[in-house]
C-alpha cells in the first residue's frame, strides 16, 4: 500500500452541523406525526417513515464521516483501505463552478462504471461520476483535486 500524498479530512463543525440538522429534521417529523397527526394515515405513515429516515441518514452521514479520503500514487482511497477509484479509471476531474458536484468539492469522471456507492457527507459514486466533498474543508478540497489532475495529465502524457 502506498504512502498518501494527500489526505482530505472532514471539518468538524461542517460535520456537527450537518449531523445535528438531520437529527432536528428526523425529530421533529416524528414529533409532527405523533402530536399533530394528519386525518388520513397515510400521510401520518409517511411522516413516520421520513422522520425514521432521516434519523438513519443522520446516524450515516456521522459514521461515513468519520474516515477521511486519500489521494495515493493509485488512486482515491478512503483511509480504512477502501478504494473510491483507481488511478487507471480515472479520465478527468472537474471543479468548474456550474458542475454538479457537492459542496466544497470536485467531480471525478471514471473511464467505465466501478459500481454504486455512497458516503454520506463525503463522496458517491454513479455510473461514470465521483463526487467528493460535501462536509470537507473547501481549501484542502481544492489541493487534492489540483493534485489529481496533475496525476491525471502525467499519466496521460506518458500514454497509459
Amino acid at each position: 500500500m502506498s504512502e498518501p500524498l494527500h489526505i482530505l479530512r472532514p471539518s468538524a463543525p461542517r460535520r456537527a452541523v450537518g449531523f445535528v440538522i438531520q437529527l432536528v429534521l428526523g425529530i421533529l417529523l416524528l414529533w409532527l406525526a405523533i402530536a399533530h397527526p394528519p386525518a388520513a394515515l397515510g400521510w401520518q405513515l409517511m411522516l413516520l417513515a421520513l422522520g425514521i429516515g432521516a434519523l438513519v441518514l443522520a446516524q450515516a452521514g456521522w459514521r461515513g464521516s468519520s474516515v477521511a479520503i486519500e489521494l495515493r500514487e493509485d488512486g482515491l482511497f478512503q483511509a480504512d483501505g477502501r478504494v473510491i477509484a483507481p488511478l487507471d479509471e480515472i479520465a478527468s476531474v472537474d471543479r468548474a463552478l456550474f458542475s454538479f458536484k457537492p459542496s466544497n468539492g470536485f467531480i471525478v469522471r471514471l473511464r467505465q462504471p466501478l459500481g454504486r456507492a455512497w458516503v454520506p457527507g463525503m463522496w458517491w459514486r454513479v455510473g461514470r461520476r465521483l463526487g467528493v466533498g460535501g462536509v470537507t474543508g473547501g481549501a484542502e478540497t481544492k489541493i487534492m483535486a489540483d493534485a489529481l489532475s496533475m496525476m491525471v495529465a502525467e499519466r496521460d502524457a506518458r500514454g497509459v
